[in-house]
Parts: C-alpha cells; sequence; structure tokens
C-alpha cells in the first residue's frame, strides 16, 4: 500500500512537472554590455561579475522552487561558457532569446513555451530578492486560473510573469526599464479582458543605489571566472 501511495505521488509531481515550464531570461556577461547602469560604480568588468552571479542565483532559485522543468533563454546566444556550466550544474535547458526588443523576445519565449506547457513563469536575472515560493505561488496563482501573474518591482517593473495563455499585445510597445512597465501592462490585461494575479513587491539590482542593500542581504553566490568574453 505505501508502495502504491509513493508511485503515485511520484506520477502526480511528473503530471505537474510536464505541465510547466520556468524560463530564466539573460544575457551573456559580457563586460559594457550588462548592468550598464552599475558601471560607475563597479567598472565594466566588476558590473558583469555581479551579473554573473545575478544570473547563478536566478537559476538555482529556480531549480530551487521544484516547479518542473527550467529553461535558461540565453542572448545573444548560448554559447558563453557560463550558460554552458550552469546547463550542467542545474540539468537545465538552454535556448536562444528570439531577436527583436526586450517585448518581443519574452513574448516569443512565453509563447512557445505554452505550446509545450499549459503555464509558464518567466523570470528575469536581476533579482536576488525572488524566493522559491514566490515562484510556487505563481504556478499556484495560475493553476488556480489567473491567466496573467506579476510580481511587482518597486522600480515600477517585474521581475516576474505567469501567463496561460500569449498575446503580443501584453508586450508591444512598452518602454521597457521604465517606472510604468507595470501599470501599462495592467491597462493592456485588461484590454485584452484577462484576469491577473499579483504577487508581493520585489526590488531588483539596476542602479549603484541598490548595491548596499544588496550586500547588506548577504543574497549573491560566491563569484567564479565567468565575467570574460
Amino acid at each position: 500500500m505505501r508502495w502504491a501511495r509513493t508511485r503515485k505521488s511520484w506520477r502526480a509531481a511528473t503530471r505537474a512537472a510536464a505541465d510547466t515550464v520556468l524560463i530564466v531570461f539573460a544575457r551573456a556577461p559580457r563586460p559594457g554590455r550588462v548592468k550598464t547602469r552599475l558601471v560607475s560604480a563597479l567598472g565594466a568588468a566588476g558590473a558583469a561579475i555581479l551579473h554573473a552571479q545575478l544570473l547563478a542565483r536566478a537559476v538555482a532559485t529556480a531549480r530551487a522552487a521544484r516547479c518542473g522543468a527550467v529553461e535558461l533563454h540565453c542572448a545573444p546566444h548560448s554559447g558563453h561558457p557560463l550558460f554552458r556550466v550552469l546547463a550542467r550544474r542545474h540539468g537545465i535547458c538552454l535556448r536562444t532569446q528570439a531577436s527583436g526588443d526586450l517585448g518581443a523576445r519574452m513574448h516569443g519565449a512565453l509563447q512557445g513555451a505554452l505550446r509545450r506547457a499549459d503555464a509558464a513563469v518567466l523570470i528575469g536575472s536581476d533579482c536576488p530578492a525572488l524566493r522559491p515560493s514566490d515562484i510556487r505561488a505563481a504556478f499556484a496563482a495560475l493553476r488556480a486560473g489567473a491567466d496573467v501573474v506579476l510580481a511587482p518591482a518597486e522600480d515600477g517593473g517585474y521581475p516576474l510573469i505567469g501567463l496561460r495563455r500569449a498575446s503580443p499585445e501584453l508586450f508591444d510597445g512598452i518602454s521597457w526599464g521604465g517606472r510604468e512597465v507595470l501599470a501599462e501592462t495592467w491597462v493592456r490585461v485588461e484590454r485584452l479582458g484577462w484576469s491577473l494575479r499579483e504577487l508581493r513587491t520585489l526590488w531588483d539590482v539596476d542602479r549603484p543605489a541598490d548595491l548596499a542593500r544588496l550586500r547588506s542581504r548577504r543574497l549573491l553566490l560566491a563569484a567564479r571566472r565567468f565575467s570574460r568574453r
């Protein structure tokens, strides 16, 4: 009887995992190409190292959530050594991001995931405050019927979006990086007539002022030699 219960639980977990995709969205940590707002405080190489640390934490958080398949969507391609190491370490799939602006690339990733699963969640790599429990809450909200799940950021954006259906209208024409990203996304969701669930507000690391809080929380994994070109 115990074996039967265990096998039943394993099958249920397997079915749930097959129904979800968790996407980590990231750029290669190339000096001068990432975290450019932090170059004044850290230098180009230092900003790239920080980006690599944040990405390593994001992938570890995604795996710790245990919500099904994890995919690392890479830009400009999946060939950077950091991406390869993270894929081997965590047993995750690498994919190359689509072309276009951030909105087009996010839509492409989520639309593709929803062809393979019933629900998809996409997280960025610059929110060390994101916890596995936040990701689990996002998938739970989608399973409960929400069409869209967002985790707001203090700066007006969002480090997590979850969908049960995809539309380019959620992403087209948004001024990414501005303070109205979340508010504009709310407008798009209402226009589509979709339901939306909002999670707790988080903070990300984009500007020099964010570095003190990052250091005080000790949220980063140890740095490795991943910032080379």
